[in-house]
């Protein structure tokens, strides 16, 4: 049995991911006493927003997709980007994904964008695979080792808690987040508002 570092990390990873499998794909809890710094306020079914006024700039996200082509979140300034954190080897990711796409093709034609956000799969092909089976045509930045969730705002997000999904404004502010699984009628409630902002 090879005992090189690369092994160790591999095996790491994929030990980590099968607990985290084993345990629904969630951690319990929130970003605890960090959401009174990043603005968020707890609403109703898990899905919790930001006030305009409190909203901070989302982190530079950026790396290259599950077709080795560089993305970035800036590729997509002024529109409101659903950004969603998933791994093929998560349950309740497969039963989330026909939502988000249902709600991408909904949503997209008016200025929202999604973007997903790969982490903790030590081969892109088990990945390129979900996307292929669930259907999904947005882009997904291959994040395995989990640098790009990192870079969001301690508070923000629990890195353990996968899936999320993080929603940012128009002005590129994080505006509301879900740690669970969403449903189309959790994204109609996190967009709509959003999308009437352009008119206030």
């Amino acid at each position: 049995m090879s005992g090189t570092p690369r092994f160790r990390l591999a095996a790491l990873i994929t030990a980590a991911a099968a607990v985290i499998t084993l345990a629904g794909c969630s951690s319990t809890g929130s970003g605890g006493s960090g959401d009174a710094q990043t603005g968020f306020v707890a609403g109703n079914g898990g899905v919790d927003t930001v006030p305009v006024a409190s909203r901070k700039a989302a982190p530079a996200i950026e790396g290259k997709d599950l077709e080795n082509k560089q993305v970035s979140l800036s590729d997509f300034t002024g529109k409101i980007v659903v950004i969603n954190i998933w791994g093929s080897w998560c349950s309740p990711c497969r039963k989330e994904a026909a939502g988000l796409e249902q709600s991408y093709q909904k949503y997209k034609d008016q200025g929202v964008q999604f973007l997903g956000i790969n982490t903790r799969d030590t081969d892109p092909t088990n990945a390129r695979q979900f996307e292929s089976n669930q259907g999904i045509t947005y882009p997904s930045i291959y994040d395995p080792d989990g640098t790009q969730i990192l870079k969001f705002p301690k508070g923000s997000l629990n890195p353990q808690t996968i899936p999320t999904t993080m929603v940012v404004d128009r002005q590129g502010r994080l505006a509301a987040r879900a740690m669970r699984p969403v449903s189309i009628y959790d994204m109609d409630a996190i967009l709509e508002p959003l999308l009437a902002e352009q008119h206030s």
